[in-house]
């Protein structure tokens, strides 16, 4: 194929050592005050590191990390298309208002009359979630994703409790989200695994072969992970709450749902959304998330405490709910992350249903230019993300890994690789809906160049990749004997 223009370059790019190798004895980078304390020398609580701290001057650290810096990829740099995790763009805009010094230096200790506006904007919040989602009632309380899903469960449980006694199994597909089975078993419950049909969705025969009087209810992510919307929702919701279960929904895939499906009208009595992912603001590292849970008016008595009420004299927290599974975060969540959402909302106004349907748009058309070079194993419509296999890549010996790291050369980051385990060699797309058509049609073109390459010249697949300031790593080795201390010598 022919060469074009790609954001991958081979220019300039700054190598750097590591900090131990940089210092020197005796260099100094800061200046402090006169101590009133005595000296006492660091050394002492290191002695057991090898090697110690190095010494380095201000301009040693200033150049290092702005040179480490630049080797780092994200959202700011290019497309990054990582399926199930919408790393979409963050307007600068949500930063300026998070970064008012009202809300910076406002402490979690202050008394209730000197944090109106921080609590008037989680009410307020609330109040947008539950409008976008068609659910009652919202907490703001779970710190990310997963966290929700553990919340949802509580809730679950609690519910049970008062109405119909223990109940122990929760139902959850196999195109779920794999911390799913992990934040049911975390409350007592035991996850009972559905399969998914040949449309890549859950069968309602198979919900009603598995429900019974000991079953809680089921964990849907709709869409799932195969990018697929769940069809038959409404009537597995039907079969679960006819046998006193309730629904609960991923909501982690929202950004294709924006103010077009209401919840509740589905079946879904629990949902939890991704501020960090769906609501534009910045994820990834380990953090901040923020993971909402929205539910029916019939479980907004078990939504976690303290919550944000509005009286007459203003905004205020009260724990007068006593059927509430109880506190689960020191003070109120992430809220840098709310107030990047709050603006976001705010930004889009009605244009938020415009978001979804670019992202599904835009999903479709790399999955349509595509599915003839990558197998595509689920050949229907998706929602915000599509999967493809390396099934025809195999043929030259050249797998899914392969392609991701080639993939970097071209100046894109990689899709989510081997996920959903469901789909052999998967490679999940999602290109959110900030992407312009000429961006996807650059990564449309480099895909395409890479089958190619596959075909005729694989030995460039499997030494990929070349262009990037570290080449390819022995994940094996690096995983089995990592080196987090600077001693370079090998394992003995």
């Amino acid at each position: 194929m022919k060469d074009y223009s790609s954001p991958g370059t081979t220019g300039l790019v700054m190598h750097e050592s590591l900090l131990w190798e940089k210092g020197k004895q005796g260099k100094k980078g800061y200046s402090l005050p006169k101590r009133d304390v005595e000296h006492y020398p660091l050394d002492k609580e290191l002695a057991r590191e090898n090697p110690p701290l190095p010494d380095l001057s201000e301009l040693d650290v200033i150049r290092h990390y702005t040179r480490v810096s630049q080797w780092n990829f994200g959202v700011d740099t290019g497309m990054y298309p990582l399926g199930s995790c919408t790393m979409k763009y963050n307007p600068k805009t949500n930063e300026k208002q998070a970064a008012l010094p009202g809300f910076t230096n406002a402490h979690p200790l202050l008394p209730l009359q000197m944090s109106q506006g921080a609590l008037r904007i989680m009410f307020e919040l609330e109040g947008f979630l539950a409008e976008i989602t068609g659910l009652h009632a919202v907490s703001l309380q779970p710190a990310a994703g997963a966290h929700g899903e553990y919340t949802g469960m509580r809730i679950f449980h609690a519910y049970h409790q008062d109405n119909s006694g223990t109940k122990n199994k929760i139902l959850i597909p196999d195109s779920a989200h794999g911390t799913n089975p992990a934040s049911a078993t975390m409350c007592g419950f035991k996850p009972v695994t559905l399969k998914s049909d040949s449309q890549g969705v859950i069968s309602p025969d198979a919900v009603k072969e598995n429900m019974d009087s000991e079953t809680a209810g089921i964990m849907v992510t709709n869409p799932n992970t195969l990018g697929l919307f769940e069809d038959h929702i409404k009537e597995i919701s039907e079969i679960i709450h006819s046998q006193g279960g309730l629904v609960y929904c991923d909501g982690a895939n929202m950004n294709a749902f924006l103010g077009i499906v209401d919840m509740q009208d589905t079946g879904i009595d629990v949902l939890h959304i991704n501020l960090h992912k769906t609501f534009s603001t910045p994820h990834g590292g380990g953090g901040p998330g923020s993971g909402p849970v929205c539910v029916t008016r019939e479980l907004e008595p078990y939504l976690p405490i303290p919550r944000v009420v509005k009286e007459n004299h203003g905004y205020s927290l009260s724990s007068d709910f006593q059927s509430s599974i109880g506190k689960l975060h020191s003070f109120y969540g992430n809220f840098g992350v709310m107030i990047k959402a709050y603006s976001y909302i705010l930004s889009m106004g009605q244009e938020l249903e415009k978001v979804s349907q670019t992202a599904v748009l835009n999903a479709n058309y790399i999955r349509q230019r595509l599915k003839e070079t990558f197998r595509l194993p689920y050949d229907r419509p998706c929602m915000h993300e599509c999967v493809f296999t390396d099934e025809l890549q195999e043929n030259y010996k050249v797998a899914t890994i392969d392609i991701a790291k080639r993939l970097l050369d071209y100046g894109f980051h990689p899709p989510t690789i081997y996920f959903p385990s469901i789909v052999h060699g998967a490679m999940m797309v999602e290109p959110t809906e900030c992407e312009s058509k000429d961006e996807i049609d650059r990564f449309i073109q480099a895909m395409a160049q890479i089958a190619w390459e596959a075909e005729d010249e694989p030995n460039l697949l499997w030494s990929a990749p070349h262009s990037t300031i570290m080449k390819r790593l022995d994940e094996t080795t690096a995983a089995r004997h990592p080196h987090l201390t600077g001693d370079l010598k090998g394992p003995e």
